[in-house]
């Protein structure tokens, strides 16, 4: 089962690395994002692609690549993405993640719950990924609750957290889509620099 809260996880973008290099290069970041937002994924894909022919070690357009798959909603290649970032980037935690928003909208807590967890390690003040830590803990508890249902259907402690959690998610969800026309999906033009 899907859930659409996780499916923008913060996936939301948050492209936080490193420029490596001169102008130029800004260019060729500034024409890949031009063209996502444009709803052109296919040619930002491919621009992507060859952009990291000849700069394979790239965590940036390496990163802006799997956002471009995820939006594509071909998430086992978003995933592979990702995963090859924390392992030749362990240092950064946006990877971690997306990675987690990924497993989360595919159901997949617990593998959720272990990236946003090193994301945080990574970098303590990484409010977005608290934030889904603590979406990833509630669908936790939900499951939970559930199966409590299952093996002592006559608990009435349960049903109303069970409802409780679900009227949190159904509020986000809402509360997104009410905002999805406003707020259109742009990457971020990223800043810092990676150590690699």
């Amino acid at each position: 089962m899907k859930h659409p809260v996780f499916s923008k996880l913060s996936i939301a973008f948050a492209l936080l690395f490193s420029l490596w290099g001169t102008a130029a290069l800004a260019n060729d970041y500034d024409d890949v994002n031009l063209l996502l937002r444009q709803g052109k994924s296919t040619e930002a894909l491919a621009k992507a692609d060859t952009y990291i022919a000849g700069k394979p070690r790239d965590p940036q357009m390496r990163f802006l690549r799997g956002v471009i798959l995820t939006e594509q909603n071909k998430q086992a290649e978003a995933i592979i993405a990702f995963t090859q970032l924390t392992q030749d980037f362990p240092e950064l935690p946006e990877p971690y993640n997306n990675l987690a928003a990924l497993y989360a909208s595919q159901s997949k807590f617990d593998q959720a719950r272990a990236a946003l967890e090193t994301a945080l390690k990574l970098n303590p003040n990484y409010a977005t990924a608290h934030e889904n830590l603590g979406d990833v803990y509630a669908r936790l508890a939900a499951q939970e609750y559930v199966r409590a249902q299952q093996f002592a259907s006559t608990n009435a402690s349960v049903a109303p957290k069970l409802t409780l959690i679900r009227q949190i998610f159904s509020s986000k969800a809402e509360a997104e889509a009410a905002a999805l026309p406003a707020a259109p999906a742009v990457v971020r033009k990223p800043v810092g620099r990676a150590s690699k």
